[in-house]
């Protein structure tokens, strides 16, 4: 194919240029109606999110971070706890631990699926575990119930889990949604996301009356009504009009989900001898991957992104360090060699361009010049 053309690693413009009358119509009701904090549209997400999650309860909140914070809070982790979690994830996973008092744990990953490995979790875990936070990273569920056993078998009690279902709605795990397989679940509608707002949104899903009621109460300043604050809670609500944009875009998020499987597919065909060291993304028996992020691993992993960059093809690292070596939690003794499976993906994983609207073409290009850099040996 000669050079190639350049591709964007994510171009959420395409995608609201097929929503965009829809979007102008919810948004201007919204305006009329002069509701702009919880109110009827928030309900009918929650609603409708519940459903899509397998899940009694939605409670929206104002992000994805506040969604791990509050649900936390709500399995009544407190100050002094330990939270069993992942190092192989986005900040948020670890400081929502740190920020009620509590202590993340890290366990190691595994190899394939970069989530949470059960063993390294039955290792890791301490007495005091009072929370697992699984993390369902990149669109692909943890083995939830593994880690929860593992966690029982090492501590001789149940943990609460809570899954950081923040890259992952719309998967499954043996036919249950992300979301429904710990005591509650948290999204994010940061707009990269596959379900994503314009602005920061969250919220947490659960089958439990007493979380889902808790977190309803958190959310609001601790109050039960009428200003009778039984605990202290925090200012964290969802905005209509996030609500309705994200209602729009929710009727479409299983095709978009579907389109992504399909890229995801294509990308294994076009890719499957490049030879080399590549690794390409792999699904767990069970699961259904909504690939928020398309993640292939190389040894040479920064010469290909560059490589990549200079063909105009847009590629990403998620994440170049890991959570356990961050220096704001140096404090929890870690060091590098402790976690190998999650410090070896964070040296060679990289994310490639992968959303609804990217043609066939781009995807060609961005094959095409993988084959290139793998077969020249830059």
């Amino acid at each position: 194919m000669g050079h190639s053309m350049t591709v964007p690693f994510l171009d959420l413009k395409r995608q609201y240029a097929t929503i965009r009358e829809e979007v102008e119509r919810a948004v201007g009701a919204v305006l009329e109606s002069q509701q702009f904090i919880l109110g009827p549209e928030v309900e009918r997400l929650e609603q409708e999110i519940a459903a899509l999650c397998g899940t009694r309860h939605g409670i929206g909140v104002a992000s994805g971070t506040d969604a791990l914070m509050l649900a936390l809070q709500a399995v009544g982790v407190k100050a002094g706890d330990a939270v069993l979690t992942s190092a192989f994830s986005f900040f948020a996973t670890a400081s929502s631990i740190t920020r009620l008092g509590a202590r993340p744990v890290f366990a190691d990953i595994e190899e394939e699926t970069f989530n949470i490995d059960p063993s390294s979790v039955e290792a890791a875990a301490v007495p005091e575990t009072s929370a697992i936070m699984p993390v369902h990273i990149f669109g692909q569920c943890a083995a939830v119930e593994t880690i929860r056993e593992a966690v029982a078998s090492a501590t001789g009690r149940q943990a609460a889990v809570v899954e950081d279902a923040a890259q992952a709605i719309g998967a499954a795990r043996n036919g249950r949604p992300a979301g429904s397989l710990g005591d509650a679940g948290c999204l994010s509608f940061y707009p990269t996301k596959n379900l994503g707002g314009a602005g920061d949104g969250g919220m947490v899903v659960t089958n439990d009356e007493r979380i889902a009621l808790r977190v309803k109460r958190l959310r609001a300043h601790g109050d039960v009504g009428r200003y009778d604050h039984r605990e202290v809670g925090m200012n964290s609500r969802l905005d209509s009009l996030q609500a309705a944009i994200l209602r729009v875009k929710a009727a479409r998020l299983a095709d978009w989900n579907d389109a992504r499987r399909a890229r995801a597919r294509e990308y294994a065909s076009l890719l499957a001898d490049v030879g080399g060291d590549l690794r390409l993304p792999r699904v767990a028996e069970g699961n259904v991957h909504t690939y928020h992020q398309y993640v292939i691993r190389t040894r040479r992993r920064d010469a290909l992104a560059e490589f990549l960059a200079g063909r105009g093809i847009g590629s990403a690292i998620y994440y170049p360090t890991p959570l356990h070596l961050q220096p704001c939690f140096a404090s929890l003794g870690y060091s590098a060699g402790d976690l190998p499976r999650t410090e070896a993906a964070c040296r060679e994983v990289l994310a490639l361009p992968l959303y609804p609207e990217l043609s066939a073409q781009e995807q060609q290009s961005v094959a095409s010049a993988i084959r290139e850099f793998f077969r020249t040996g830059h």
